[in-house]
C-alpha cells in the first residue's frame, strides 16, 4: 500500500467530521464566546469552498506527508476533496455514497457513507442532536491568528481522541484530529468561501475508462 491509499482513511474520517458539522444541531445553553464563535459559524453555514494544506504526523511528532488541494462541501450530505499535489486524488461524497479515486493507480473505491467511521461521526451524521451531547467543548485560546476550540467526545468508543477547529475571523481556518493510535491529521484552510453557489456536478463521480473499481 502507497502513502497515497494509506491516507485515504483519515482524510476520510476528518471529511465526516467535518461534514458531520454542518450538519448537527448548534444550539448550546451557557458557552462561551469561542464556542459561540464556533456554532454561530455552524449555523449560517449552507456551503463552502477552500484551498487546503493537508499534514499528516506520526507518533513520533515528526511530519511524514504533506498535501495540498481544494475542498468543497454542500448540506446535506456532500463533499468533495480535490488533492492537486504532491499527488492527485479524488474523494466524493453524494447520495449516500463516497468515492475514492487515486490517478496514480487508477482505482476508484466506492464504500457507504455509514462505514468506516466511528459510532460518534456516523451518529453525528443524522443531523438530528447537538455538538452539546457529543461534545465536551473547550476554548484553546488563540495561536497565531486562529482561535482555537477542543471538541472531546463524550462517546469513550469514538475512533478519535480529540478534534480541534481552528476559527480565523470567524471561519473555518484549521482542523487537528488526533486517533487512537497517536498519529494526528492538520488541515489549514485558505480563501474560505461561505455559502457561494456550487454546481451539482461538482458532487457527481464517474469512474474513469478503464479503471479499476471496487465496491465494498
Amino acid at each position: 500500500m502507497n502513502n497515497t491509499t494509506a491516507s485515504m482513511p483519515k482524510i476520510y474520517t476528518l471529511s465526516l467530521i467535518l461534514l458531520a458539522f454542518f450538519l448537527v444541531n448548534t444550539t448550546s445553553h451557557g458557552a462561551d464566546e469561542p464556542v459561540k464563535q464556533l456554532q454561530a459559524f455552524l449555523k449560517s453555514s449552507k456551503s463552502l469552498t477552500a484551498d487546503f494544506k493537508q499534514v499528516l504526523i506520526n507518533e513520533a511528532g515528526k511530519p511524514y506527508q504533506t498535501s495540498h488541494g481544494v475542498f468543497y462541501l454542500q448540506r446535506p450530505g456532500k463533499f468533495r476533496w480535490n488533492y492537486l499535489k504532491p499527488f492527485q486524488q479524488e474523494i466524493v461524497s453524494s447520495s449516500g455514497k463516497v468515492w475514492f479515486y487515486d490517478t496514480d493507480l487508477d482505482q476508484v473505491t466506492i464504500k457507504k457513507l455509514d462505514e468506516s467511521v466511528g459510532s460518534t461521526p456516523a451518529l453525528l451524521l443524522s443531523g438530528t442532536i447537538s455538538l452539546d451531547d457529543n461534545f465536551t467543548m473547550e476554548d484553546q485560546g488563540i495561536d497565531g491568528e486562529m482561535q482555537w476550540i477542543k471538541l472531546l467526545p463524550k462517546n469513550q468508543e469514538s475512533s478519535f481522541k480529540y478534534i480541534l477547529i481552528g476559527l480565523n475571523k470567524g471561519l473555518l481556518g484549521g482542523m487537528e484530529l488526533s486517533d487512537n493510535f497517536g498519529q494526528l491529521t492538520r488541515i489549514y484552510f485558505t480563501n474560505v468561501q461561505l455559502n457561494p453557489p456550487i454546481k451539482a456536478s461538482m458532487f457527481e463521480f464517474i469512474a474513469p475508462k478503464g479503471a479499476d473499481v471496487f465496491s465494498d
